[in-house]
């Protein structure tokens, strides 16, 4: 991931939390061969807003799309394995030849924090 896309899917994620709404966060974990993205891409998915991110499109995404929204419903992280090597039953030239692992998880809402909040003394142990 590039800066640039940090920064979006951190706004998105500001954006719903000031909202008040849960996203889920996928996040490639693990890749074997070839694959359209890498490990640490990420794809944030909120159900009012839509995508911010990818984790490479097509239908291992929409796999990952489906696992996010049951994610938000139960509360429960999963792990999505997307097999993108050659199915002998399809024309597409667009099958990678890879594996990806993604985590699949929720953000949940959190209050907003601040500037004029204090936040707790650490102690150094000094």
């Amino acid at each position: 991931m590039t800066h640039e896309d940090d920064k979006t899917l951190v706004d998105a994620l500001a954006a719903a939390r000031d909202a008040g709404r849960s996203c889920a966060l996928a996040t490639i974990v693990g890749t074997r061969g070839s694959t359209p993205r890498k490990v640490g891409a990420r794809m944030l998915v909120d159900p009012a807003a839509g995508l911010t991110g990818t984790v490479g499109g097509g239908c291992g995404e929409a796999e990952v799309i489906e696992s996010a929204y049951r994610v938000l419903e139960t509360g429960m992280a999963e792990r999505v394995r997307v097999d993108l090597t050659e199915d002998f039953t399809t024309w597409s030239p667009a099958v990678c030849g890879g594996v990806m692992d993604i985590f699949v998880e929720v953000v949940p809402v959190s209050e907003p924090v601040s500037p004029t909040e204090t936040r707790p003394e650490v102690d150094s142990g000094s």
